[in-house]
């Protein structure tokens, strides 16, 4: 075969190749197809290790006694109502023998002085002029809080929220965080945000009454698929119904009614966190209605209150949600050992859950893509290394190392163990993932400026 023929197959081989490779980049087809091939490589890699088997247990140990004081000081009984959630009388408990008594964070009481005094509410409110969207692959946040300024006027659209959000298109980041999404509405939309954890029923009702959709974070549990975080708009309710009104970018179903109950047990999943949305000349209205949660600690200690009593009086998943919630807000409160604690006992529980995603208690692997706090409440008490042990549990738990969140904490745990050249190296990762996160940012340049930094 003559010289040039052959040079003119091995070309037109190449571009057979490179074709498909170099198509499938370009933004239209790569939005449709990219799902597709994250799908297929994940399901490779939970085939050959399957997450739901991967468990993480802390190495370096609980106080003893402490979890069981924990349970024990019910400082708040929790009684569920329709508007939510009750406050009742403190209950005294007695501390075992020989047991210190921890620090515990007094929680509220119903002997305290309400800032808030509670109005009558309408029957039905429904807010129209939201524009719904159904998300693009794995963007569920930036979806969702596009859907909520466009009750503004705001004129972008899930691929703007998510420039910022997701930047990189090439990684698949897994998560958006509410604090995320408040820079965002601060420093593009001429908006300001709120989020707050410890929401309930009459507190969406409140802001829905005075002309405010509230976007929540919850649990979504599909049906072929294990559990999930997920999060929704919601711009009505009615009483009559027992319903709220909802956009739900992942399922694309505008105008979607959700019954009460089942959004609180979903929205327990994230520690009943809720995200507002407002002009600014509007704040002080948004702190009147949001009462004594105005107070970020008055919010975190009145989670703290109601987790602690659904410690003693749910099961399974949920009960194993209740000590996450527990530790998360006694982190929010900066009483990082108690909190270190609640967490070992929701990975004990979290242990003892089924495998078997068909099951409503199966193991919810993916909590860690979106919640931090065993991550902050481990690091504060110098336990490092579990830090490390459970920034690798969690990538495992994705199937590949695409969360910038756990790149971010485990090379501060590195950088405190010594290992300044692992922890350089996570937080480049990290702002490979998202070019955005500020706290990598400046986290890696402290690390740089340092003697012998990395």
């Amino acid at each position: 075969m003559p010289k040039s023929r052959l040079v003119f197959l091995l070309l037109v081989i190449i571009l057979c190749c490179l074709g498909p490779a170099l198509t499938y980049f370009l933004p239209p087809i790569h939005d449709r197809l990219a799902w597709r091939v994250d799908n297929a490589w994940v399901s490779l890699v939970r085939l050959l290790n399957p997450p739901e088997q991967v468990l993480f247990v802390p190495g370096q140990g609980s106080t003893p006694g402490l979890v069981e004081t924990l349970v024990q000081l019910t400082l708040a009984v929790e009684t569920p109502t329709a508007e939510g959630f009750m406050v009742e009388p403190a209950v005294t408990a007695s501390t075992p023998s020989g047991t210190e008594t921890p620090a515990f964070t007094q929680l509220p009481t119903a002997t305290s002085s309400p800032v808030f005094t509670p109005t009558p509410l309408p029957e039905s409110i429904l807010l129209s002029g939201l524009t719904h969207e159904p998300q693009q692959f794995n963007n569920c946040g930036p979806a969702s809080l596009s859907m909520a300024l466009s009750y503004w006027d705001w004129q972008g659209n899930q691929g703007d929220t998510r420039a910022y959000l997701r930047p990189n298109r090439d990684v698949d980041d897994k998560n958006v965080n509410p604090e995320e999404m408040v820079s965002f509405v601060e420093s593009f939309t001429g908006l300001k945000a709120i989020t707050r954890v410890g929401g309930d029923l009459r507190t969406i009702k409140r802001f829905l009454a005075s002309g405010f959709p509230v976007l929540i974070e919850e649990g979504h549990d599909p049906q072929d698929d294990w559990w999930m975080g997920h999060y929704l708009v919601i711009n009505g309710y009615d009483d009559r119904t027992e319903q709220f009104t909802t956009q739900d970018s992942l399922l694309g179903l505008a105008d979607a009614a959700v019954d009460y109950d089942s959004l609180l047990d979903h929205w327990r999943d994230f520690n009943y966190l809720y995200l507002v949305t407002y002009p600014p000349e509007r704040e002080a209205e948004v702190f009147d209605l949001l009462g004594e949660q105005a107070d970020e600690s008055s919010a975190f200690q009145a989670a703290a209150g109601r987790a602690q009593a659904q410690t003693s009086t749910l099961q399974g998943r949920a009960q194993f949600f209740a000590w996450f919630n527990l530790g998360s807000s006694l982190a929010g409160l900066q009483d990082y050992e108690l909190a270190a604690q609640a967490f070992d006992k929701a990975f004990e529980i979290y242990a003892r859950l089924p495998e078997d995603k068909i099951d409503p208690d199966s193991r919810p692997f993916r909590l860690m893509w979106y919640r931090f706090g065993p991550y902050e409440a481990y690091y504060h008490t110098r336990r490092y290394q579990d830090v490390v042990d459970l920034a690798d549990t969690t990538f495992m738990w994705v199937g590949r190392p695409v969360l910038e969140e756990s790149f971010y904490w485990r090379a501060l745990a590195y950088e405190a163990l010594g290992e300044a050249d692992l922890a350089a190296s996570d937080l480049r990762e990290a702002l490979t993932i998202n070019p955005n996160f500020a706290a990598a940012r400046l986290a890696l340049e402290n690390l740089e400026a340092a003697p012998g930094g990395g």
